[in-house]
């Protein structure tokens, strides 16, 4: 029985779904990050501890991510295709960590995973793979990678409550003929505030449509779980979840994945080649992963699936809320940030907060705390265009207008207390000298 085939068994697939609970995960020591000692220069030539604010643009590595990857490299070789023992090896752990993914976003048994690059990737893949005539519906807040890929598409303005984006859900699919999907995120990237998928999920398939949930930035912040959700698909990446090694995933049904062309035409793709046709697989996961797959990136996910549910969401969500909270308060107080939100300072949301400050750009603001304090968020636009402008009710402006732009402070694991606090001394410091 070869390796593929043990870990496609019905027994372990079933078990894989069963993710421990949280309790019995309680207590235990949340990981360290790569690079918690890393230090940088700051205007004067002095080196100061680096207080990484940008976790959403990019995470930095688990300590166990990377002791998965040392581990696996030994014997890293091919996949699906050699008999020697590395090759069976690497072979198993690829599928292992196929499980292990589809586990951790509580997927069911008969959905598919597939690797691909990253969330971008992911969802170019299903958008490749819809129906003829197949309209989706998305909303003008998501983030290029689920805003663009869609031949066919109603944009949807940004609702001025979440029961407005279940309503405006609800008219546009009313109105559509044919196969329809409704692309909306989990988390915003912008604003961090959390979208009503449940609700959403309900509508779209009250319609006879399915969902897919861009779920990027919310698996770094809490447990999803894509059966009890209703969720048709789901994408995330690795470089989001403490993974930076170029992978991602689209999970979930495997029916337009079954019938679609394959996202690329390469071997391990097909069956077999002859001279006037090629037999490709019908298997989903096999179809639409053409080439050597990036092998160490998948072991990476997968390990950094297996440290969260370790360290018990409990324990994240608190020690997140609680940093999130010191910084919102911390910004508040300072007459000249604005934070931006789309449904309110009380609305629920994961750790990252965007803001603009009077009298400065976002680059200038971005620039300072670098080069004098030591410390990186990102400014700009996001990748999200239309919903940062109309945050700030600015007109059309590409990545180059600096007018139209805000800064986003974002945390995660190996944050600090005193991360949050330099980021707003340093923001009062900057208004004070104004």
């Amino acid at each position: 029985m070869s390796a593929l085939t043990i870990f496609t068994s019905a027994a372990t697939t079933a078990a894989a779904v069963t993710v421990p609970a949280t309790r019995a995960s309680e207590g235990r020591r949340i990981p360290a990050v790569l690079g918690s000692d890393l230090e940088v220069p700051v205007k004067g030539g002095r080196l100061v501890p680096y207080a990484n604010l940008d976790y959403a643009a990019s995470a930095p590595c688990l300590e166990p991510v990377s002791a998965a990857v040392a581990a696996a490299l030994p014997a890293y070789s091919s996949v699906h295709r050699g008999a020697g023992y590395a090759s069976q090896l690497t072979t198993a752990r690829y599928e292992q960590a196929r499980h292990t993914v589809r586990a951790f976003v509580g997927a069911r048994p008969d959905d598919s995973v597939v690797f691909t690059r990253n969330t971008t990737d992911a969802t170019n893949l299903l958008a490749r793979s819809l129906p003829e005539g197949t309209t989706a519906v998305v909303f003008d807040t998501e983030h290029h990678a689920s805003l663009l890929p869609w031949a066919d598409a109603v944009r949807l303005a940004p609702p001025a409550f979440p029961g407005e984006a279940v309503r405006a859900a609800d008219e546009a699919l009313a109105g559509i003929d044919g196969p329809k999907l409704l692309v909306v995120t989990a988390a915003s990237n912008v604003t961090g505030e959390l979208w009503p998928i449940a609700a959403l999920a309900h509508i779209a398939h009250r319609h006879g449509a399915r969902i897919l949930v861009d779920a990027a930035q919310l698996v770094p912040h809490r447990r999803l779980n894509l059966t009890a959700l209703d969720l048709d698909y789901v994408v995330f990446s690795g470089h989001k979840l403490y993974a930076p090694f170029g992978t991602g995933a689209l999970i979930g049904r495997t029916d337009w994945l079954a019938a679609a062309e394959p996202y690329l035409r390469g071997g391990g793709a097909v069956k077999a080649v002859n001279d006037d046709e090629t037999e490709w697989h019908t298997d989903p996961e096999a179809r639409h992963e053409a080439g050597t797959p990036n092998v160490l990136g998948a072991i990476a996910l997968a390990a950094a699936c297996d440290a969260l549910n370790a360290t018990g969401w409990s324990a994240l969500l608190h020690e997140e809320e609680r940093l999130i909270g010191r910084l919102r308060a911390g910004l508040a107080a300072i007459e000249g940030v604005h934070e931006l939100s789309l449904w309110g300072p009380d609305h629920p949301r994961v750790g990252i907060v965007s803001f603009v400050v009077d009298g400065f750009t976002a680059r200038e603001v971005a620039e300072v705390l670098s080069g004098e304090y030591g410390i990186g968020v990102r400014d700009g636009k996001f990748c999200a265009h239309p919903f940062v402008r109309h945050l700030l009710g600015a007109k059309d402006g590409g990545c180059d207008d600096v007018t139209a732009s805000a800064v986003r402070a974002s945390i995660g694991i190996g944050t600090t207390e005193e991360h949050v606090d330099r980021l707003v001394a340093a923001l009062r410091d900057l208004l004070n000298r104004a």
